[in-house]
């Protein structure tokens, strides 16, 4: 496990309802371990906190759940030094444009306060950002923060984010780092993941 200081470090995981149980706890484990602190935050669509249910992969296995009472339109991006979307199918979830069920329109994509929020970490290069798995589909609506971008991902994100112009690297290691961006395969590379996302922000924090 990481051996990385970051004592007093703010980490915000962005999650939604078919998120994996495992990488919630990871999170909330390790970074506390390191002295960080972990929000998780979702659209609560008015409410003051909601019961998320995990993704199910086995027959009669009842789903963990995650409360949570953080609304994401309410978050700053600039409040936290490490923003990450959560893998599986939450950044979907997190994409819908409120109110809920409305039908929308492309230019309002780019304004759903989930994307707004990463959006705004991409930005800002002392931040630094995570994707794993699905994750990148949070940025598909702002293809101008993925152009030329060095990443890694579930191969059902590969064409969307080929159309927004990253760059996928295919060879090597399962986890992606561009600088302050920081990309995974997928559940399964989360040790390696974390350790990069940890020396990413340990640099930061020594620069």
């Amino acid at each position: 496990m990481s051996g990385f200081d970051l004592s007093d470090s703010r980490v915000l995981v962005l999650t939604e309802t078919e998120f994996i149980a495992d990488e919630m706890a990871y999170y909330r484990t390790n970074f506390t371990k390191l002295g960080a602190s972990v929000d998780f935050a979702t659209n609560l669509w008015g409410a003051t906190s909601r019961i998320l249910v995990a993704d199910v992969t086995e027959p009669n296995v009842m789903p963990a759940t995650l409360e949570v009472s953080l609304d994401v339109a309410n978050l700053k991006a600039s409040n936290y030094d490490i923003v990450l979307q959560a893998a599986n199918y939450t950044a979907v979830r997190l994409r819908e444009i409120p109110p809920m069920h409305s039908h929308g329109s492309v230019a309002e994509t780019r304004s759903v306060p989930a994307v707004r929020l990463f959006a705004d970490a991409m930005r800002d290069p002392h931040i630094v950002k995570g994707a794993l798995c699905h994750g990148l589909w949070i940025l598909t609506p702002c293809p101008d923060l993925l152009v030329g971008r060095k990443v890694m991902c579930h191969t059902v994100v590969l064409a969307d984010i080929h159309n927004a112009g990253a760059i996928y690297v295919p060879n090597g290691p399962n986890v992606v780092v561009d600088n302050d961006l920081v990309t995974g395969r997928s559940f399964a590379d989360i040790d390696a993941y974390f350790q990069a996302v940890c020396a990413a922000a340990s640099q930061r924090r020594h620069s």
